[in-house]
């Protein structure tokens, strides 16, 4: 029986109802059915994150990045820099510098081909202040459903299940920008779309990286930040929270990258982007409104554009039939509100008694600005991993490939 339910089977009248520990599903069965959390991600480009919230680091290691690409830490760090808490009043107060080195895989200026592994360590957990919620489940996180998997959880900051864990994928992400950069010549740059009901005007083939900078909120339509700013600072001062979503777009990516059936690369890429903390929705292209079209309005004709085939549209996002075609990816990814508010709200212990719950510690009152730079890193993690299975199968990648 999991802790705080009945039992899968309906109880016998009258019987007594009871709570159990959520280990005791997995009590008696035969060895080997265990499993591992699994903190792995890609096949040729792959990495492992470790870590927790308030233990001492979190890293990553990366395996299967080309030898002889030119990287520094400094590269690592701006993306590092950008995804850090405490960077504005609109984000966690929390204070951390993610200051990252490089334990493996570097010499000279240059990668190896061997693993890369970059550690961050933490200087700010402050684990009493969630000492008073130990042995509570704080609504919409993900405290009741690892104690029901693992029989275990790491109650200080959320342990594992924290967006904390991000900065090793961000780490990796810049590695990932890196090689896709100078090999492939293919540009990822995301923003803020919308917070609540504010949404915000952008054309996404020309937006720059200064402009999604030039705002601490990181929507580069000047006339949507503003409200942006004030709703986001408005939840904080109700001691509540709010979402949106995050447009990222992918340049020069070239026709012929992902798989045909299991891993398409929109497929990939929305298991990627659905991996974050707090995301709920992912879309490519036209995504849902798209199907409130027919097909003669929606399908992207195809025609010849200096000796390339092109499509006179994108409502595909760049992926058809799970292969890129060239044009620009654009994907969406919508942010549910923060879980953690300045309320007292209901919720029940781990013997399942019914108990009131505020939270406490230092939280974003909207994730979006910081989950830029988080969203950036996922797609560039995938499209490093298919652009090496790409030219891992077809040899070298020529202009088609």
């Amino acid at each position: 029986m999991i802790e705080g339910v009945y039992a899968f089977s309906p109880p016998n009248k009258g019987a007594k109802k009871h709570f159990r520990h959520p280990s005791d599903l997995f009590r008696n069965q035969p060895s080997g059915t265990e499993s591992t959390l699994s903190s792995h991600f890609g096949q040729l480009f792959r990495i492992t994150t470790f870590g927790e919230s308030h233990g001492g680091a979190l890293g990553v290691v990366i395996d299967g990045c080309p030898p002889r690409l030119p990287l520094s830490i400094e590269e690592i760090q701006a993306d590092l820099d950008r995804r850090r808490p405490g960077q504005s009043q609109l984000t966690t107060q929390r204070k951390e510098t993610d200051q990252a080195s490089i334990a493996s895989g570097l010499f000279e200026g240059q990668t190896l081909g061997t693993p890369i592994a970059v550690w961050i360590p933490n200087r700010d957990a402050k684990s009493s202040d969630y000492e008073a919620m130990k042995d509570l489940y704080r609504p919409s996180h993900a405290d009741y459903t690892y104690e029901a998997r693992y029989g275990i959880r790491n109650w200080q900051g959320g342990g594992r299940a924290s967006a904390r864990e991000t900065v090793a994928r961000v780490a990796a992400g810049a590695v990932a920008r890196k090689l896709l950069r100078h090999q492939f010549q293919v540009e990822v740059l995301g923003w803020v779309q919308s917070i609540a009901q504010i949404t915000a005007s952008i054309d996404p083939t020309s937006v720059t990286s200064d402009q999604v900078e030039s705002s601490p909120v990181r929507c580069p339509d000047a006339d949507a930040a503003q409200p942006m700013i004030e709703q986001i600072q408005s939840a904080r001062k109700d001691g509540d929270s709010v979402g949106g979503t995050i447009t990222v777009v992918a340049r020069g990516v070239p026709a012929g990258w992902g798989e045909p059936v299991f891993d398409k690369l929109e497929a990939d890429l929305a298991k990627a982007l659905l991996s974050i903390p707090a995301a709920k929705g992912f879309e490519i292209g036209s995504g849902f409104e798209g199907s409130n079209s027919t097909g003669s309005q929606h399908n992207d004709l195809f025609h010849s554009h200096d000796g390339q085939i092109r499509t006179l549209t994108n409502r595909s996002g760049g992926v058809q039939g799970g292969i890129s075609n060239g044009e620009d990816i654009q994907i969406r990814v919508a942010f549910k509100p923060t879980a953690t508010i300045a309320r007292r709200q209901s919720t029940v212990d781990r013997d399942g008694k019914t108990a009131k719950i505020e939270g406490h510690g230092r939280h974003d009152p909207c994730v979006l600005p910081r989950a830029v730079p988080i969203c950036e890193a996922m797609v560039l993690l995938v499209l490093a991993d298919h652009a090496l299975r790409t030219r891992g199968q077809m040899g070298s990648l020529d202009e088609t490939h």
